[in-house]
């Protein structure tokens, strides 16, 4: 059995099929989690040339 803490709270979570909201501890943690993405708290590691490329490409 694998447990994991989940990314919102550090509660441990056991990493199953049965644990529905995984790796998080509940749907609450999940949408905390959604909404700091959503507000741009969160990021993926990267150089600021290779978003403004991105950027770019989108416009």
């Amino acid at each position: 059995m694998t447990i994991v803490n989940c990314p919102t709270c550090e509660k441990e979570v056991i990493w199953s099929p049965g644990s529905e909201f995984r790796p998080f501890c509940s749907k609450r943690c999940q949408i905390i989690d959604l909404g700091d993405w959503a507000a741009e708290k969160n990021r993926i590691a990267g150089n600021e040339s290779e978003n403004d490329v991105m950027s770019a490409e989108l416009d």
